[in-house]
């Protein structure tokens, strides 16, 4: 028997085709779209107001596609990285952050990636393969699992922030449809707002997100000192930061849609008052927020955090010429979960 096609991750309009060839009305593509996606069922026999013999015909031939993680790991500050294994040597994780009344879902795009970032263990790892619009569903949906024995219920999602492993702007076929099943009546119906999408700047890509998604767009800047940014983000040959930051300027940040800057600090390298100054120019009064970061050390980067002291003066100096910055508290980092640490390395199941 050939491999059955697993539903998770695909449109409505595709599941209503699969409907018609199993001779059914085309309505069941849509009770097939909310059985996946707001009801979040994993067999076919959770479906039951489409008939037992559809049923068994759906089942001969397709599977819902869900995969539970295979490991988890929980941080003493309540976020928990999960590593998904899809196979192959394809594995991949998702950080789940909590905070008070909010939830948000950290999810990757690739296995590895190609930006080759010199401070991040993803790019460090290199690249493998893009993740299918199922992957990537499937992270968002098997997330929160059932609460784990002797810890308090873990709140539903509220937000998706496609920062995890990958850049999300090189897995365009993938990212748009998932970003369609997120937001569609007949997916999740989640509102854009409550999604963003980490870019380094890939240029074409990002007008596309621009033009056909009202998603926010988080920019990795780091520093805008151009040859610095390019000694440590080879992108930057590629893709300027002025000639990105040049495209935002065409776009309204000022009302729902937003913004943000990520700058990672190092000490003695971008964390003076120079390059917050080259930010300040770099910017030129695009409505945008600053987000300072805590840089978390991984193995072979000689670089060292920026101080606390010198992060607030950067903070500070920011805010003073009316740019909205905050220093970014960093989640998971006992559990290898923070910015810029996420390799899928496999670890035994932590439950503290």
């Amino acid at each position: 028997m050939p491999a059955k096609t697993p539903l998770i991750g695909l449109t409505l309009d595709q599941l209503t085709d699969i409907a018609r060839q199993g001779g059914m009305p085309r309505f069941v593509g849509k009770q097939l779209s909310d059985w996946l996606y707001a009801k979040k069922v994993t067999s076919f026999d959770q479906m039951v107001n489409i008939s037992k013999k559809n049923r068994q015909w759906l089942d001969t031939y397709y599977e819902v596609g869900r995969m539970d993680p295979a490991l988890a790991r929980h941080s003493q500050d309540g976020s928990a990285k999960y590593l998904f294994d899809y196979g192959h040597g394809r594995k991949i994780e998702s950080v789940y952050i909590p905070d008070r009344d909010k939830a948000t879902l950290c999810v990757s795009s690739q296995v590895g990636c190609r930006m080759n970032c010199y401070f991040c263990a993803t790019g460090r790892r290199g690249f493998h393969s893009n993740l299918s619009v199922r992957e990537i569903i499937n992270q968002i949906l098997s997330i929160p699992p059932a609460p784990v024995a002797g810890q308090a219920p873990m709140n539903e999602l509220t937000n998706v922030v496609f920062m995890g492993m990958g850049e999300p702007l090189d897995n365009m076929e993938a990212l748009l449809p998932a970003i369609e099943i997120l937001t569609a009546p007949w997916g999740l119906a989640w509102s854009p707002k409550r999604i963003t999408v980490s870019t380094v700047g890939k240029l074409s890509s990002l007008k596309e997100l621009l033009e056909r998604t009202q998603v926010h767009v988080a920019l990795s800047v780091h520093t805008a000192d151009s040859r610095q940014r390019e000694s440590m983000m080879p992108v930057q040959k590629a893709w300027p930061v002025r000639d990105v930051m040049k495209l935002l300027k065409g776009y309204d940040f000022a009302h729902q849609r937003r913004l943000s800057l990520e700058y990672i600090m190092w000490r003695n390298l971008n964390d003076d008052l120079a390059h917050a100054d080259m930010l300040v120019k770099l910017i030129d009064g695009t409505p945008c927020r600053v987000n300072l970061i805590p840089f978390n050390p991984n193995p072979g980067v000689d670089l060292v955090p920026s101080s606390e002291e010198k992060m607030i003066i950067f903070r500070n100096y920011l805010n003073s010429k009316g740019i909205i910055c905050t220093i970014r508290t960093s989640r998971g980092q006992d559990i290898e979960a923070a910015c810029g640490m996420l390799a899928a390395k496999d670890r035994p199941k932590v439950n503290r």
